[in-house]
């Protein structure tokens, strides 16, 4: 059911506690690393057999671009070609740029990035064929400057990938494509195989097994963030249509798991009956009713009225959401009060689904209230950063009685005596 609350409502802190792991996703993973780690290739092949129920021993997917085009409507082709053009635009603005200060005595110290090597990105494929998540990841880190990208993403029983989110993976750069899902796929692009071999960073949304699997290879390979299920967070005046603001909530609903959470804030009761009216009626009306009802059924769709904007404001931060559309009025405005959400889409012109396909910022954000810690991908997420230090001869001169004093505390001679050595 779809409550209507204050916001004072304990509700409202029930709602802000996402479900942890389920406990079979915990122990699928770690069963299924343990069993790849020892047997490489050999359970990659058995897991995509048993879970996903492809057969065939080829696991890499070669196809290119040219013959993909042939078999996909120009419109979409047209579409993703945008999409990727935006994505790739707003990433290379985003790069960190390296930098240096001058030191007192005539040296410098300062930041440079190189690209990593070798990542791997995954891409969901059950229940809807993520082709925007592959332009969402793949793009940042060849815009990062990596050489090798590896995408996984299951395929099915047949072994056939969706063409388009094969075509967008190749637009975007990746330079290997395997059919390997879930579990399997993280262990594969974790440790190495036959066919694989292993990458630096492994980055992408996924479901609770992705998820948990991800959490558990952290150490053997950076990772860019635990996701979980998609959630959404509106705040409204009133000023935006009731019916507008259901069709935003509806937008993250429907994306198949049941948990995801929609959560609107508006300074009206009367308002809020009005979008929660919407939100039942559209409902039936869309093709992924089924999925969505599953997700009112969890009460995972809350409408809280606060008492201004300015309260509504505060119950968003708590909650930290993915994504947070702001349909007010002076959105801009607003925007500046906010502290914790992964992506923020500000005023009536703004849905979220523009975020998710075709803006530019990535749309692969953190989950579960972790955007009050974490932030969203970024191609500086496929990179190294380094910091340099080049001291001139003054420089050290300077500063040796401070090194000298540090190493005496923590009893660490050597320290003190590669500074002290110099001048003698």
């Amino acid at each position: 059911m779809i409550k209507i609350v204050k916001s004072g409502d304990k509700s409202v802190e029930k709602f802000n506690a996402r479900p942890a792991f389920p406990e079979e996703a915990e122990s699928a993973a770690f069963e299924v690393l343990a069993d790849i780690r020892k047997n490489g290739e050999k359970a990659v092949l058995k897991y995509v057999a048993k879970f996903e129920g492809y057969k065939g021993k080829a696991l890499k997917v070669d196809v290119d671009i040219a013959s993909l085009e042939k078999k996909i409507d120009p419109t979409i082709i047209k579409a993703v070609k945008d999409a990727h053009k935006r994505v790739l635009k707003f990433s290379k603005a985003s790069l960190r740029e390296p930098w240096a200060m001058e030191t007192p005595r005539g040296g410098s110290t300062g930041e440079f990035f190189s690209p990593m090597d070798r990542v791997g990105v995954y891409v969901p494929g059950g229940t809807a064929p993520l082709a925007s998540t592959s332009v969402m990841t793949v793009t940042l880190a060849k815009a990062a400057g990596v050489k090798e990208i590896v995408a996984c993403t299951p395929a099915g029983k047949t072994g056939e990938v969706n063409p388009v989110l094969l075509y967008a993976l190749k637009l975007a750069g990746a330079t290997e494509i395997y059919r390997v899902g879930g579990i399997q796929a993280i262990g594969m692009m974790a440790f190495g195989t036959k066919s694989c071999k292993k990458v630096q960073k492994i980055a992408g949304p996924g479901n609770a097994y992705v998820t948990a699997a991800k959490r558990q290879v952290y150490g053997y390979v950076a990772i860019d963030q635990v996701a979980g299920p998609s959630e959404i967070a509106v705040l409204t005046d009133g000023s935006v249509s009731a019916a507008w603001i259901a069709a935003d909530l509806l937008s993250q609903a429907e994306h198949g798991s049941g948990w995801e959470k929609s959560l609107c804030v508006c300074t009206s009761e009367k308002f809020a009956k009005e979008v929660k009216t919407e939100v039942l009626s559209q409902t039936e009306k869309l093709s992924r009713k089924d999925i969505i009802k599953r997700v009112i059924d969890r009460d995972g769709i809350l409408i809280v009225v606060a008492k201004n904007v300015k309260e509504g404001l505060e119950v968003v931060n708590r909650f930290a959401p993915e994504h947070f559309e702001i349909m007010t009025k002076d959105a801009l405005k607003v925007m500046k009060g906010v502290r914790s959400a992964g992506a923020v889409f500000a005023g009536p012109w703004t849905p979220e689904s523009a975020g998710d396909f075709v803006a530019g910022p990535s749309h692969v954000l953190p989950t579960g209230g972790a955007a009050d810690m974490f932030n969203g991908l970024t191609p500086d997420d496929f990179r190294r950063r380094h910091s340099f230090v080049a001291f001139t001869k003054e420089d050290l001169k300077e500063t040796k009685a401070t090194i000298e004093a540090f190493a005496a505390v923590e009893g660490l001679d050597a320290h003190g005596r590669a500074a002290t050595i110099r001048f003698e």
